[in-house]
Formats: structure tokens, C-alpha cells, sequence
């Protein structure tokens, strides 16, 4: 067995029972705290005490070019993946403006870019190659390829780990990468491409069909090689989204709670489920992008998430948007009193 196909930990389900039972005595109706109980009980589970906590929060963002930008799939040139990753170092970026309001630890992490980059302060080199090729007309990555990216995440995720963070938030750059994410949901859920597919950084409606063109093209040509989900990984994926899977997997295995983002994030969560068992116990779904795809992925993952606010950005920003949500929800759990501690009547 290697390490990706290990199962998570497993959740406290005392913990998660108490926690249910202490939500049903808060001086409130039963339920009347929506979702909020629901994220109070889940981290109560995952963290196995009565008073879960939220203060340190690690955010890794993984970048790389994607090699089917060869077939004009994006709104944008790819010089900007690399163009963004020195952003996020200076802290001009959206999940870098969120993260310092966080207190946040912030790590890039340089999978490949096309546009070499020079050391830059918060980033982290784990270059496996300038891009992965044109899945149109080979595999985007070797084995190994495949297997180093996901390599790359782990060694993330046991980062955040070792510096004693409550949360890890996947982030991802990529000029093309919504197409390579469209490509692999579709390939692993076997949903016609026109249904997931949508505009990414801002794609006319002849560029969409374009990009739902390329991505059937693409799905011919691998579809006797896409027997299993580190195939279709390897056939049609983005370094920085097998990073993020390799990420989520060992989090999940070390008991770390994951806030997954949009709908790229989604991809590699649903990913990891289909490689680690009982890794979704440990994710929480921020929101759901406007991207149409990100909808049937949820769905995919039996998945609720939290916010639909027309966010499609990316980076990690709506995961770490919805930290003070997530704070919220354990402060009502740990601080609010009960009936009896109120002198409150409870129901008949």
C-alpha cells in the first residue's frame, strides 16, 4: 500500500455525540443555529474535545502551468501564474490581504511555472517541470511526475502539522486550470463535459465552447488509459491540483481539518476521497463557486457548503473568508449558556 491510499484518521464519535447533545441544551431552539451547530459538532469530532478551538490557521497555495493552455484555453496569458506567484509574495493578492487579516501562515509553493521564478520571500520550490504537456496529445504527467506532486503536498500538509495549525486551506494558481479541473471531474464522474464546464478567468461564450471542445478531444484520447483515479490524475491533471490532493490525503490522515475551497479545490478533494478512505470526514466546504461544474463535484461529495456568494476566484480566498464563520460557530458552542445554567425555560 502506498501512503495516498492509507485511510484517514478517524473522527471521535463520543466527542461528536456530546457535542450534539450539548447544542440541544444551548438556550436557543433546537436547530435554530443551522450549519453553525452542524461545523461546532464536526470540530468537536475531529479535534476529540468538548471546547473546539480555531486559532491557527495555515494556508498553502500551490502553483503550476498547464500544458493544454497550447489550445488557447484561457482569457489570459500563462506568463500570469508565475506573475501571481510573485504577487502573493509581496502581499498584493487576494489570499494574501486575507491571510495577514487572519494571522494567518501563508505558504506558495512553486509546482512549475513556464516563467522560471527567482527566489521570493514565502515561497517555496517544489518545481517538477515548466508545466505539465498538452493532455490533448499525451498524458499531462509521468508516474513519477504524478507521484512527486502529490509528494509535494504531504510534505505541506505535515508543514502546517508541525506548526500546530487547526485548519489547513488549499489554495491553487494556474493559468488553464479550470479546464484541466473540468477535464478530470468529467473523466471521473463520467458527466458530459457541456455540463460541467464553465468560463474560468472570464471566457466569451465561443471560448467556452472552445474549451468544452478541447476537453472531449482530450477525453477520447485518454479513454481507454483512464481506468482508475490516479490514472485520470496523471492523464489529464495540473501539478498544483495533484499537490493539492497529496495535501488533503495526509491532513485527513493526521487528523488535520481541511477548509476546501471553490471548485478546483473541489476536484482535488473529491480526488483524495476516491484515493484515501473516510478523507472527507475531515473537510468542510466553503462555498459554491460560480463556476457550473463546482455544483455537480459537491453533489459528488454528498457536500453542503456553507456560503453561495458568486465567488470564483480561487487562491483559497472564499476557505479563508469563511474562518471568522468557523470561528463564530465554536465560540456560540463553547460560551453560550444552557437552559439550566440560565434559568431559562426549556420546551415542554
Amino acid at each position: 500500500m502506498t501512503w495516498y491510499t492509507a485511510s484517514a484518521a478517524d473522527l471521535n464519535i463520543g466527542f461528536q455525540k456530546q457535542a450534539a447533545q450539548h447544542q440541544s441544551v444551548l438556550t436557543k431552539p433546537a436547530g435554530s443555529l443551522g450549519q453553525l451547530e452542524d461545523i461546532a459538532i464536526q470540530f468537536a469530532a475531529m479535534q476529540s474535545t468538548s471546547t473546539p478551538k480555531l486559532d491557527n490557521v495555515y494556508i498553502a497555495v500551490f502553483a503550476a502551468d498547464h500544458g493544454v493552455m497550447d489550445e488557447n484555453v484561457s482569457a489570459f496569458p500563462q506568463a500570469v501564474t508565475a506573475e501571481m506567484v510573485r504577487n502573493f509574495s509581496r502581499g498584493g493578492a487576494a489570499i494574501s490581504v486575507l491571510a495577514k487579516q487572519l494571522n494567518a501562515t501563508l505558504a506558495v509553493v512553486d509546482m512549475g511555472t513556464v516563467n522560471e521564478l527567482e527566489a521570493l520571500p514565502g515561497v517555496i520550490s517544489k518545481r517538477i517541470a515548466m508545466a505539465t504537456n498538452n493532455f490533448c496529445t499525451q498524458a499531462a504527467m509521468s508516474e513519477e511526475q504524478c507521484y512527486q506532486a502529490l509528494e509535494a503536498g504531504k510534505a505541506i500538509a505535515e508543514k502546517a502539522q508541525q506548526s500546530s495549525a487547526d485548519i489547513f486551506i488549499g489554495g491553487e494558481m494556474g493559468i488553464g486550470n479550470t479546464t484541466t479541473s473540468a477535464a478530470l471531474a468529467s473523466a471521473l464522474l463520467q458527466k458530459p463535459v457541456a455540463n460541467i464546464v464553465g468560463p474560468g478567468t472570464g471566457l466569451d461564450d465561443k471560448g467556452v465552447q472552445h474549451k468544452i471542445e478541447v476537453i472531449e478531444k482530450a477525453l477520447a484520447y485518454h479513454k481507454s488509459a483512464n481506468t482508475e483515479p490516479l490514472r485520470i490524475l496523471e492523464n489529464l491533471g495540473g501539478f498544483e491540483i495533484a499537490a493539492l490532493v497529496g495535501a488533503y490525503i495526509r491532513a485527513a490522515q493526521m487528523g488535520l481539518p481541511c477548509v476546501i475551497d471553490g471548485f478546483i479545490s473541489s476536484v482535488a478533494a473529491l480526488f483524495a476521497t476516491r484515493l484515501s478512505k473516510g478523507a472527507e470526514n475531515w473537510f468542510i466546504y466553503s462555498h459554491q463557486s460560480a463556476e457550473p461544474g463546482h455544483r455537480i463535484v459537491l453533489q459528488a461529495l454528498n457536500a453542503t457548503p456553507l456560503l453561495n456568494i458568486g465567488m470564483r476566484l480561487g487562491e483559497g480566498s472564499a476557505a479563508a473568508s469563511i474562518v471568522c464563520l468557523l470561528k463564530n460557530a465554536l465560540a456560540l458552542h463553547n460560551n453560550m449558556a444552557t437552559f439550566e445554567q440560565a434559568g431559562v425555560s426549556d420546551k415542554a
